[in-house]
């Protein structure tokens, strides 16, 4: 299925934030910050990143519902999403 910016919603804002964390997060490192510190950012980022991918699936997963009230064929089974679900977890 192709991604698109106004398929998977929030879920790109979501990345960009975490992008931007992360950044900061080896900006820590190098600086040689507390380690309690920076895993206590990593563990932000990681939970963002997270969020984004589940965000991904129920947009994808609203998607294909709608395809099929519309009477077409989803870009994907659900099936398929599952094992994208799963493969977060």
């Amino acid at each position: 299925m192709e991604m698109k910016p106004e398929l998977v919603g929030d879920a790109l804002t979501r990345l960009r934030r975490a992008h931007g964390q992360l950044g900061g997060v080896i900006a820590m490192i190098e600086a040689g910050e507390d380690c309690a510190d920076v895993l206590t950012q990593l563990a932000a980022v990681s939970r963002a990143l997270d969020r984004a991918g589940f965000k991904i699936v129920a947009s994808g997963l609203r998607h294909c519902q709608a395809a099929r009230e519309r009477g077409e064929e989803p870009p994907m089974s659900e099936q398929e999403w599952e094992k994208l679900f799963l493969s977060l977890a």
